[in-house]
C-alpha cells in the first residue's frame, strides 16, 4: 500500500469526528493510524456503532439510529385485526419503543425472522396477496434518539446495486426496494423518471438509495471509498497498564466480582481499514466501537464450481465481466457458444442477455428442470415472462430432445462440470455418468454468491448456525437472536440482511428495526448509569 502523510491521516480523522460535537473532539488527541504495540486509550475515538456495508440494510440502519421513529398513523387501520389491535395498545409509543416479540407473535410471512415480517406487514399489508395497502405507520424524527455512528462503504450509498448489471429489470416490484419515509414513486416523479412496469431497472434504484441518503440528511454519518481489513475484539480489564492487548473474539460479557461488586470488563472492537483517496493512496485508519453492525450483503465472493481450469481467463463468475466481453466486441463473429452454468436468475439474466444479442448458448444446470425449488416455479408468468421464456427455453430445447446442438440455446440439464481445458473445452457429465466434451467461447459460472467476512476471525466462520463452516445466505447464515439481531456467539456483533437469509429489501429493513431497538435500550442503561455516577466508559456517551 502507498500511505499519505499524517496531515492526511488527521484530516481523515477529523471528518470521523467532525459531526459528534466539540465535547468528542477534545478527546480525540491522536491519529486514527497507531501501532500494533499501543494499547487504547480514552483519547482514541470510540463510536457507539460502525456499520460495515452501506447498501440498503446500513442505510435503513442510519436511517432508524439517526431518530426517525415509526408511530401507527391517526387514520390507519391494519387488515389484520389481531397486530391493530396490539399497535392500538400503545399508539402513543413508536414502534421502536413497543415489544416486538409481542407484535410479531403469530404472524407469517416469506421470511424466517419475525421482526422482518412484522415491519414488512406494517410497511406493506398483505403485499404477498397481492394487495397494494399503504403503509399504515408515519415517521418523525427525533433529535434526542440518535446514536452516534458512522457506516463504512466501498463505493456510494447504495451498495452493490452500483455494480450490477443496468440492462436487467429487478425480481422485486419499485415499490418493495424503496426504503421508509421516501416512496419509490415519489423519488421517480421527483427525476422526471418514467416507471411504465412496477418492476424497475438496478440503476434506478442504485440512484434512489444514493439520494435517499441525501434527502434524509443522512451524509454526515457515510464514508465511501472505505475498504475494512479487521475486526478484532479487544479485551481490557482494570489493569490495562499491566495487561497486554488481546486481539481475541470473546463472546459473552461478563463481570468480575469484588468486594462483593461487580464490575464490567470493557469489551470495545477495533476497525481497521483505509480510506482510497483520489489519488488512488491509501489513508489507514483504526477505529474503536462499543458495537459493530455487519450490513455487507452476500455480492463480494462470486460462487466457484472448484474444479479443474476454472482459474482460466476465459472462465468467468459475473454478469458485469461478461457485459464487458460483449460491449467490447469479443464476442461478435464467435462460431462457438457460450457456456453459461447456474439455474438461478443471474444465470437466466446472462442467457437472456446472449439471446438478445445473437450468441448461442450452452446452458448447463444440475437440477432436473421438473425441481420445485427452482426459482422459476415461484414467480407468476405475467409479471415475469422474460424467466419464464428462458424456463420454457430449458425445458423444450434440452439436448435429450434434439441430439443435434441447437443453434440459439441449447439445455444440459442434470449435469456437472468436471473440468475446463485450455483449448476452450469443457467436460460435463450427467446424472448417469455419461460424460461430453463441448467447445466454447467463454464460459460463465454463475452459481451464486457468498459474503466474504475475511476480516473477521476465522473469516466468521464461528457465528454462523453451523460452527467452523462459511457464512452462505441460504445454508449457513449468521445465527442471530430474531428480536435483536445480536449474533448469538459474539456479544455486541450485530448482523441484518442477507447474511441472515433476507435477501429481499422488503425484510432486511425489520433488522434495522431489531437492531435500532436493542441499541436504544442500551444507551438508555447507560445514561441511567451516568446520570446516577456508577457508569462511564470511553468515547462517545
Amino acid at each position: 500500500r502507498s500511505y499519505s502523510g499524517p496531515e492526511t491521516e488527521g484530516q481523515l480523522l477529523n471528518s470521523f469526528v467532525q459531526y459528534f460535537g466539540d465535547s468528542l473532539g477534545r478527546k480525540v488527541k491522536r491519529m486514527p493510524l497507531i501501532e500494533e504495540t499501543v494499547l487504547p486509550g480514552d483519547s482514541l475515538l470510540t463510536l457507539p456503532v460502525v456499520i460495515i456495508g452501506n447498501g440498503p440494510s446500513g442505510i435503513c440502519l442510519s436511517y432508524l439510529l439517526s431518530g426517525y421513529r415509526p408511530y401507527l398513523s391517526p387514520e390507519a387501520i391494519h387488515p389484520n385485526p389481531i397486530l391493530h389491535t396490539k399497535l392500538e395498545e400503545a399508539r402513543h409509543l413508536s414502534i421502536v419503543d413497543q415489544d416486538l416479540e409481542y407484535l410479531s407473535e403469530g404472524l407469517e410471512g416469506r421470511s424466517s425472522n419475525p421482526v422482518a415480517v412484522l415491519f414488512d406487514t406494517l410497511l406493506h399489508p398483505d403485499a404477498d396477496f397481492g394487495y397494494d395497502y399503504p403503509p399504515v405507520l408515519h415517521w418523525k424524527l427525533e433529535q434526542h434518539n440518535y446514536i452516534p455512528h458512522i457506516v463504512l462503504g466501498k463505493g456510494p450509498p447504495g451498495g452493490a446495486w452500483h455494480s450490477m448489471e443496468g440492462s436487467m429489470l429487478t425480481i422485486s416490484f419499485g415499490d418493495w426496494m424503496e426504503l421508509p419515509g421516501l416512496t419509490f414513486k415519489e423519488w421517480a416523479a421527483s427525476k422526471r423518471r418514467n416507471t411504465k412496469s412496477d418492476r424497475v431497472m438496478p440503476e434506478e434504484i442504485a440512484c434512489y438509495y444514493k439520494h435517499y441518503v441525501k434527502v434524509m440528511g443522512l451524509q454526515k454519518n457515510f464514508r465511501d471509498n472505505v475498504y475494512i481489513t479487521s475486526v478484532s475484539r479487544l479485551y481490557r480489564g482494570k489493569d490495562d497498564e499491566d495487561r497486554s492487548q488481546l486481539n481475541e473474539n470473546i463472546s459473552t460479557q461478563h463481570l468480575e466480582m469484588e468486594d462483593g461488586q461487580k464490575s464490567l470488563i470493557k469489551r470495545n472492537w477495533e476497525v481497521r481499514g483505509y480510506q482510497r483517496a483520489t489519488d488512488g493512496s491509501h489513508v489507514p485508519f483504526c477505529l474503536f466501537a462499543e458495537n459493530v453492525a455487519l450490513a455487507t450483503g452476500t455480492f463480494d465472493s462470486p460462487g466457484r464450481l472448484q474444479v479443474e481450469g476454472e482459474d482460466f481467463p476465459f472462465v468467468l463468475h459475473s454478469m458485469s465481466d461478461f457485459g464487458a466481453a460483449i460491449s467490447k466486441g469479443k464476442l461478435r463473429g464467435k462460431a462457438d457458444p457460450v457456456l453459461i452454468v447456474g439455474a438461478g436468475l443471474t444465470a437466466a439474466d446472462a442467457v437472456l442477455c446472449a439471446y438478445n444479442n445473437n450468441i448461442p448458448v450452452i446452458h448447463v444446470f444440475r437440477r432436473r428442470v421438473t425441481d420445485t425449488s427452482l426459482i422459476f416455479k415461484q414467480l407468476p408468468k405475467k409479471l415475469y415472462p422474460e424467466y419464464h421464456k428462458v424456463y420454457h427455453m430449458m425445458c423444450t430445447q434440452s439436448h435429450t430432445v434434439d441430439s443435434n446442438l441447437h443453434s440459439a440455446y441449447t439445455s444440459f440439464p442434470e449435469h456437472n462440470v468436471l473440468s475446463f481445458k485450455p483449448e476452450m473445452k469443457c467436460v460435463l457429465q450427467s446424472a448417469s455418468g455419461l460424460k461430453k466434451i463441448l467447445k466454447f467461447s467463454v464460459a460463465l459460472v454463475l452459481i451464486g454468491s457468498h459474503p466474504n467476512l475475511f476480516f473477521l476471525k476465522d473469516q466468521g466462520h464461528s457465528i454462523g448456525h453451523h460452527s467452523n463452516q462459511p457464512i452462505t445466505c441460504k445454508g449457513n447464515p449468521i445465527e442471530i437472536d430474531p428480536y435483536t439481531y445480536e449474533c448469538t456467539k459474539e456479544a455486541n456483533l450485530f448482523a441484518l440482511g442477507p447474511l441472515v437469509g433476507d435477501n429481499f429489501v422488503r425484510f432486511l429493513k425489520g433488522g434495522a428495526l431489531g437492531i435500532a431497538r436493542c441499541l436504544a435500550i442500551r444507551q438508555k442503561k447507560k445514561h441511567e448509569l451516568i446520570e446516577s455516577g456508577d457508569g462511564g466508559g470511553d468515547g462517545v456517551p
